[in-house]
């Protein structure tokens, strides 16, 4: 995957997912979700670790704004802010995860 495709995906996430994005999260997030069911359609057979950190930057903004609505500073990278948000509770929203579709795609039919 070229570098230039990887910015462009971080782009539109950072458009979607603004701190002072107002919405509730189901909102935010199912606009979210058909751009990362596209680029996973479209870059399918890319290395693993890729989705790993695309991943890792979605749910990093999210919390990122669910952090500025408590009136907290910062940018969501403490670990008490995955304890108090984590990953199922993103899933919990509709939240598309391409490393849960990676491997709903490489299993045997």
């Amino acid at each position: 995957m070229r570098p230039e495709s990887r910015k462009a995906l971080r782009d539109k996430i950072r458009d979607k997912t603004g701190r002072t994005r107002s919405g509730c999260l189901e909102t935010i997030i199912s606009e979210l979700n058909p751009i990362l069911k596209g680029w996973f359609g479209y870059f399918q057979q890319a290395h693993r670790t890729t989705f790993r950190d695309v991943d890792g930057f979605v749910r990093r903004r999210l919390r990122a704004i669910l952090r500025k609505r408590e009136k907290r500073p910062g940018f969501a990278r403490t670990s008490r802010d995955h304890r108090r948000w984590p990953n199922a509770f993103f899933a919990e929203h509709g939240l598309f995860t391409l490393q849960e579709a990676l491997v709903l795609a490489s299993q045997s039919r």
